[in-house]
């Protein structure tokens, strides 16, 4: 197999700032695609990887599975995509499609391990996959999703994660009209989470630490605002809610929202925080509660997302910036100091 060398950005070392270098891509294989990367999303996740905050991360790295960009070639055996094609790249590119969960769509479960869009083992090569802070990116046409052609692209790119990440637990849990839904957090999850629920049908319930917060919780589409440090708004809402999705990836009490939900609702997290969050027994049991957790999506419900998202004209809300300021993206992500996430304009690194 073949290979040649694209700019990137990346990291050598924990402590070291991003900073352009070349990497290797193979040359296409018959089911593989080449896209020409034309945005990148900027996770928190890529912040975490790079600096080895979870530890496993493999040097050099070069994050990004946040992915937009238009189809440059394709191999002997592609029947999904053609030449000019847009195309997206989620947080996996393989799977080890044999087991129950990959035959069941669920390749984000695959029992195996999925292979991550970076900081991966890349099986083709035999190396560390390397992600979309890159020039161009070869996949697996299985692993590729189509894009809506109306949509922005650039705020298009975070669905890939960020929408997928919130609309899979809603699908699960059958959102849509006439359930009462609860957002806790307004960040890069939270806010897709508002505006895909609402989508759905829902009347949707945010929860925010941050007066600063209200109105733009409301010009996403929510229909109510709580301020979840004031008890007596959070005491009012008690058994009120179906379904709760939890962005927050920060140490809170997650029994004060326990105790909306009506029997049998569920809360889900999708945010992470670094230790584990105290239960109490009696936060689930009275009221036959439901907590639970949800990754990403599969590749079929992904591209449900993306056409879902279509058909709704629903974007990520994002600041547009170079390659050459990720650093400093990274530094003002660690403050919040983003609404609601980055992407970067690759047409930055290939001037």
């Amino acid at each position: 197999m073949s290979i040649y060398t694209v700019k990137a950005f990346g990291t050598a070392a924990p402590e070291a700032d991003l900073k352009q270098m070349t990497i290797d891509r193979r040359t296409v294989t018959a089911k593989d695609v080449e896209i020409d990367i034309l945005y990148c999303g900027v996770c928190h996740s890529d912040l975490h990887t790079a600096r080895n905050e979870w530890g496993g991360t493999v040097y050099p790295n070069v994050p990004g599975h946040e992915i937009v960009g238009r189809i440059t070639h394709v191999g002997s055996g592609v029947t999904k995509f053609n030449v000019g094609d847009l195309a997206g790249v989620g947080c996996m590119v393989d799977s080890c499609r044999e087991c129950d969960s990959c035959k069941g769509g669920l390749e984000q479960y695959c029992e195996k391990g999925n292979i991550q869009t970076y900081n991966g083992h890349d099986t083709h090569l035999n190396r560390q996959t390397f992600g979309g802070y890159s020039e161009r990116v070869v996949v697996d046409e299985d692993f590729v999703l189509r894009i809506p052609d109306k949509l922005d692209l650039a705020a298009t790119a975070p669905l890939l994660c960020a929408g997928i990440t919130t609309y899979s637990p809603l699908r699960r849990w059958d959102v849509g009209a006439g359930k009462r839904v609860g957002v806790v957090g307004i960040g890069g999850l939270g806010h897709m989470g508002v505006k895909i629920a609402k989508a759905m049908g829902a009347y949707v319930v945010v929860f925010t630490t941050s007066l600063s917060k209200v109105a733009d919780a409301k010009r996403l589409g929510a229909d109510e605002v709580i301020l979840s440090t004031d008890n007596e708004q959070m005491r009012t809402h008690a058994k009120s809610l179906h379904f709760i999705l939890d962005c927050v990836s920060a140490q809170h009490d997650i029994n004060a929202y326990l105790k909306l939900l009506k029997r049998d609702g569920t809360l889900t997290l999708v945010g992470a925080p670094e230790l584990p969050l105290p239960v109490s027994p009696f936060s689930l049991i009275p009221g036959r509660r439901s907590l639970a957790g949800s990754l990403i999506g599969g590749i079929a419900e992904t591209q449900e997302m993306l056409d879902f998202c279509g058909r709704h004209n629903i974007v990520s809300d994002v600041e547009v910036i170079r390659m050459q300021d990720i650093n400093e993206a990274f530094d003002r992500m660690l403050k919040g100091d983003v609404k609601y996430r980055f992407v970067i304009d690759m047409a930055s690194l290939k001037d």
